[in-house]
């Protein structure tokens, strides 16, 4: 499979959401297979929360591939020797694109707090430009889950025109209170954390020590991620083999795995970037530049398909079965595909089992 890493840097203002502006940034990106003569066979892929840019394949030194490897690459579903795949890596994220810690160039230091709040459209948006850059106006599809599926949604509303086929998995029409307060966790670890210093910690000592606060956070998250049905069978009341049971901090086999997930996640994961993230996903609402949902919706004019999972705790499949109701409410009901997968991993399932949905987008791709 042919791979490519790039970074694109912008000197045109981006204007934001906010009122605020971004007066250059970069994004970096990451390409698989190779882009054909009329470009016609783009298929764009918009991560998750604590998700990147590398979403298939292996680097020479990485112990895992990219995050959707399963998904993407030769001869899988979303086959790399048809299709030209492009990652960028979300605005506001910690791998390499402008987020809180890049250089503020009207001042010369670090934006810090001081960055801009971005919405998914403002994420949308600098992607976008991302494209035209490439000499790319289409795509074949759009495909995301999580938090990629609200860019999906964006996609599919704000450049209705852009691609054929929108795939949003996992995800929903606007961030519900239950999420909120799952990110709420979060958000307070992180700013009550002594370690964090309001923003003005320094990124050596970080990534010496972790942020706690950031990897209590992320235990917060790992349970919403998770499903309770995952946690009895993977872990059941097995007691840590090297604890003792009257021990005070003894843990059973779940916490053990949650302090060992949790506290690796601040080595890699910028907390500053984790509070922007949140703060997008916590006001990200597909009528925000409507009067309505409905009247949001009837902007598409590609063909939306979503697919749920039925042990998603964290954007539960009511969630988009509204969405689907909604689009054939207003007569859209020959653009909406809904399929629910019955699955095992919670609100992950669209990472790891993808084997149950697979089949269902070549399908869709190939127009069978």
């Amino acid at each position: 499979m042919k791979i490519e890493t790039k970074t694109a840097k912008f000197t045109e203002p981006l204007y934001l959401e906010s009122g605020r502006i971004l007066e250059e940034y970069e994004l970096i990106y990451e390409t698989y297979g190779t882009l054909n003569e009329d470009k016609s066979n783009v298929i764009i892929i918009c991560h998750a929360l604590a998700g990147n840019h590398h979403v298939a394949g292996r680097y020479a030194d990485e112990a895992k591939p990219g995050w959707w490897d399963k998904f993407i690459g030769d001869g899988k579903a979303i086959d790399t020797t048809k299709y030209f795949v492009i990652c960028s890596n979300n605005l506001g994220s910690t791998f390499g694109s402008t987020n809180a810690l890049s250089i503020d160039p009207s001042t010369g230091q670090e934006y810090r707090l001081k960055f801009p709040i971005l919405t998914i459209s403002d994420i949308v948006k600098a992607q976008m430009k991302l494209y035209k850059s490439l000499g790319i106006t289409n795509a074949k599809a759009v495909i995301g889950g999580s938090m990629g599926g609200m860019q999906a949604l964006c996609y599919s509303i704000e450049f209705p025109d852009f691609a054929e086929h929108i795939f949003a998995l996992a995800t929903t029409a606007y961030t519900r209170p239950w999420a909120i307060a799952i990110n709420k966790l979060a958000i307070e670890s992180i700013r009550h954390d002594p370690a964090f210093k309001d923003g003005q910690y320094t990124k050596d000592d970080l990534q010496a020590s972790g942020l706690p606060g950031l990897a209590i956070g992320r235990m917060a998250g790992l349970i919403a991620y998770l499903s309770p049905s995952l946690f009895n069978k993977k872990f059941g009341r097995d007691y840590a083999r090297t604890d003792g049971l009257y021990e005070l901090f003894g843990r059973f086999e779940v916490e053990r795995y949650l302090e060992y997930n949790a506290y690796s996640f601040p080595k890699i994961f910028d907390p500053l970037s984790y509070l922007y993230i949140c703060k997008t996903m916590n006001i990200f609402d597909i009528s925000r530049h409507t009067d309505n949902k409905e009247e949001a919706l009837e902007k598409i004019n590609s063909k939306l398909h979503l697919i749920s999972f039925s042990d998603d705790m964290l954007f539960f499949p009511e969630e988009m079965e509204e969405i689907r109701d909604m689009m054939i409410k207003i007569g859209k009901e020959d653009q909406i595909t809904y399929k629910m997968i019955e699955s095992e991993s919670g609100h992950d399932s669209f990472l790891v089992e993808v084997e149950k949905f697979d089949d269902y987008v070549v399908d869709i791709l190939e127009n069978k």
